[in-house]
This record gives structure tokens, sequence and C-alpha cells, in this order.
């Protein structure tokens, strides 16, 4: 066999695994997203049917909370909460603002405790009661919309290092077709 018949094979081996990769990156690209369009749409959908919104701007919900916490709510004033980051502020910063206030930054493991030694006492009921609410809404907020939200950002970002990977290598393989034509 010749070099130049030994070359030509190499490159078509090298050129049908150029192709192999390319439809590979293409496929992983189109599932990532997939996940990412049905991650965030989910979390948007979901969090829309809830009908929270951030409050609006100079309202007193807002100025009456401290000034860390108003920046970061204050992006969002008076927006319906739909995205990720949006149930990530509303969580931290809007809500978590407020339990922290309930039973002097108690938080509802602590307060349960004591109201599980003092059962008459009608305050630290009420607020065992506000604490186990708001921390259950702050936590379905960040573990549901926040986190399921940056998996679907994520998988956004591998799809598209995978279409820009089948991109290059469809590059590759259309040099090595160029290569082998000028082998004959």
């Amino acid at each position: 066999m010749s070099a130049k018949t030994e070359r030509k094979a190499v490159d078509k081996v090298f050129i049908l695994l150029g192709v192999a990769a390319t439809v590979a990156l293409l496929v992983a690209g189109a599932l990532a997203w997939y996940g990412y369009s049905f991650a965030t749409n989910m979390v948007s959908t979901e969090l829309k049917a809830q009908n929270i919104y951030f409050p609006k701007k100079d309202s007193p919900a807002l100025t009456s909370l401290g000034s860390e916490d108003r920046v970061e709510v204050e992006r969002f004033a008076g927006e319906q909460l739909a995205t990720g980051e949006q149930a990530k502020a509303y969580a931290n910063h809007y809500i978590g603002a407020h339990l922290r206030d309930i039973a002097d930054g108690k938080t509802y493991s602590e307060v349960s405790e004591l109201a599980r030694q003092n059962p008459d006492d009608a305050a630290l009921q009420s607020q065992k009661n506000a604490l186990f609410q708001g921390e259950t809404l702050r936590g379905i907020l960040l573990g549901t919309g926040y986190a399921f939200w940056t998996f679907g950002m994520i998988a956004k970002y591998a799809a598209l290092a995978a279409f820009a990977g089948a991109a290059a290598m469809l590059l590759l393989v259309l040099a090595g077709i160029r290569h082998l034509r000028k082998l004959k």
C-alpha cells in the first residue's frame, strides 16, 4: 500500500470520526437545550401561577427593609415573580428579611422548641406558625424556583458549548474533505 493510499485511508477515518463527533455534539446540544427550555419554562409558569409581585418602589413594604435587602428587592420592584433570579431575591431578601423580624432572628427550629416547652404562650405559638409558613415558602422558592432555574441555565450554556463544538468539528470535517480531494 502506497503512502498516498494510506494517507487517504487515515483522512477518511478522521472525517468519519469528525462526522460522528459533530452529530453527537448536535444531539447533546439539542438535549441540553430541551432541558434548559423545559426547566426555565416550567419554573416561570409555576411562579407566575402563584401571582406574587415584588413591592412597588417607594412602598412601605420596600422602604421598611434594611439597605442590603432593599437594594436586592428594588431591582425587581413592581414586577411579577417569574424567574429563578427573582425567586432567590424574593426568598432571601423579602421573605427572609421579614422572618428575621419575627422572633429576634430565631429560626423556626429554635422557636418551635420554645413553643413545645411553653404550649400556652399564644405569642410564641403565633411566631412558630408564621416562621413555619415563611420558611416553607422561602424553601419552595429557593429549592424549586431558583435551583431548577439554575439547572436550566447550566443546561443552556452546555447546549451553546455543544453547538459551538459541533460547528468547530464541522469545519474540521470540511477541511478534511478538502484535503482528501487534493490527494486524488
